[in-house]
């Protein structure tokens, strides 16, 4: 909007009038969106990083997967660090969070897909192979010995497949939820 003002002088003074929008964001619930996500992905790096490393101590080839959803995980955490940034200098808009949430949301549920057909596939998946040699072990090996040691390792290696699928579920959630937040702030409903 400019008025303009025309004096005896015949000279003209524009004015320009800014009218910034400011958007209200629930605090509470956008923290506790960030502290969540970024418990995830870093859940799912750890993992998968142990998991290439452990890869190529048994010289195995390294699944494409691994430092897929690393690099998508990474991402995760370099979006949430934009929007502290976006956020400290009061220009965090719903566009960008809408925007940069659904292109993370794609490329999270491309990871969970792939680790779910692994983890309960339809021949020697995971969850097969954890249940038959680790959970269904009977007896179960006791004492200060290699096997148990063994055990142990695969027992730790089985759970945490089932926690980078149960942090790979909750990341998804989330990342509808911020996309969903984003929207009713744009619309004004919080």
């Amino acid at each position: 909007m400019a008025s303009s003002t025309v004096t005896s002088g015949s000279l003209v003074y524009e004015r320009r009038v800014e009218r910034i929008h400011k958007y209200h964001w629930p605090a509470v619930q956008l923290n506790l969106w960030m502290l969540i996500m970024v418990i995830s992905a870093c859940c799912i790096i750890g993992v998968f990083s142990t998991f290439i490393q452990i890869q190529q101590v048994l010289l195995l080839p390294v699944p494409w997967y691994f430092p897929y959803y690393i690099t998508v995980c990474a991402l995760v955490v370099a979006f949430i660090i934009l929007l502290l940034w976006l956020i400290f200098q009061r220009r965090l808009l719903p566009s960008i969070v809408m925007i940069g949430g659904f292109i993370l949301f794609i490329l999270w549920i491309v990871g969970l897909i792939v680790i779910s057909v692994q983890l309960w596939g339809p021949s020697g998946s995971v969850s097969s192979n954890c249940n038959l040699f680790v959970f269904g072990a009977n007896p179960q090996p006791t004492g200060q010995t290699v096997q148990t040691l063994a055990w142990l390792e695969q027992r730790s290696i089985c759970q945490s497949w089932q926690a980078v699928f149960a942090f790979g579920m909750v990341g998804a959630i989330f990342l509808l939820w911020i996309m969903v937040m984003a929207y009713q702030v744009f619309a004004g409903d919080t």
